[in-house]
């Protein structure tokens, strides 16, 4: 593989692939802010058509005039060695493993990369989803394409970018404790609180996650609970208590693990408060 100079040329992005990098590089979790972008696009000397629109969109009509114009792609890889200048990130470096993992994963079908140094690398093209990832952290790139909640990643970055995947799990979990006491104003913990919280047995339950006017709605709020027991059961108790040594967890548990806990902070989103 070889080390693109600035005088090389770059053909002409996709449209496609123009989407792809403008998506991960506008990202609303963790990609630029639209004022680094109106900066960057400054110092690259390119047009920004459109600045009061989505960041990914306003990005895609700035690098497609750019590449329009001078009909090479060389002003794009200018625009993202920019915005990937490892010296922006020396206070922020779990971010720039982040934004270099998301961008790699859109990169890596053009037959470039870009290194942790910050440099443009040739690289054969990619021809699945599956080479793609294995080029670049494959648990976070995973993780973002299935658009997993970002309170999930919120509470494991660090722990994702070292891929880490016991302690990644651990911190996640965390994350569903500390948003039903929000909810709640509860200070319990584990089962207890998923019971105090969600539990029928007693009554009209503190939070719920629908309107509980069926069985079919009550029954769902029912086996919420039992998710929630599961979890914690299951994994956030035995990782507590038994060291990292004695628990095999491996990528595919992680982002099966991870990817459920996404699914209670969706329905946690919808929770609301039934009894006062």
């Amino acid at each position: 593989m070889a080390t693109c100079t600035a005088k090389t040329t770059i053909p002409m992005f996709s449209s496609q692939q123009l989407e792809g990098i403008s998506k991960a590089l506008g990202d609303t979790t963790d990609g630029l802010k639209g004022s680094e972008i109106g900066h960057l696009l400054r110092e690259c000397g390119m047009p920004d058509p459109t600045p009061a629109i989505t960041k990914w969109q306003r990005l895609y009509n700035a690098l497609a005039e750019a590449q329009n114009r001078s009909q090479v792609g060389t002003h794009i890889m200018q625009f993202i060695v920019k915005a990937l200048n490892p010296a922006r990130y020396t206070t922020e470096p779990v971010l720039f493993s982040i934004r270099l993992d998301r961008l790699n994963s859109v990169l890596a079908f053009t037959g470039y990369q870009i290194t942790e140094k910050g440099k443009v690398r040739a690289t054969e093209s990619a021809g699945t989803i599956n080479e793609a990832l294995e080029r670049v952290n494959r648990l976070h790139a995973a993780l973002t394409q299935r658009a997993v909640h970002p309170d999930v990643l919120s509470f494991c970055r660090s722990e994702i970018v070292q891929e880490n995947y016991f302690h990644a799990v651990f911190e996640a979990i965390k994350s569903i404790t500390a948003k039903i006491r929000k909810l709640s104003g509860l200070s319990l913990d584990g089962a207890d609180l998923v019971h105090e919280a969600f539990g029928q047995k007693f009554g009209p339950p503190l939070l719920a996650i629908n309107p509980l006017l069926t069985e079919t709605q009550r029954g769902e709020q029912r086996g919420f609970v039992s998710l929630l027991k599961g979890l914690y059961g299951t994994i956030r108790n035995p990782l507590a208590h038994d060291p990292k040594v004695d628990w095999d967890m491996t990528e595919q548990d992680a982002l099966d693990i991870l990817t459920m806990i996404s699914l209670v902070h969706r329905k946690l989103d919808q929770a609301y408060r039934f009894r006062t």
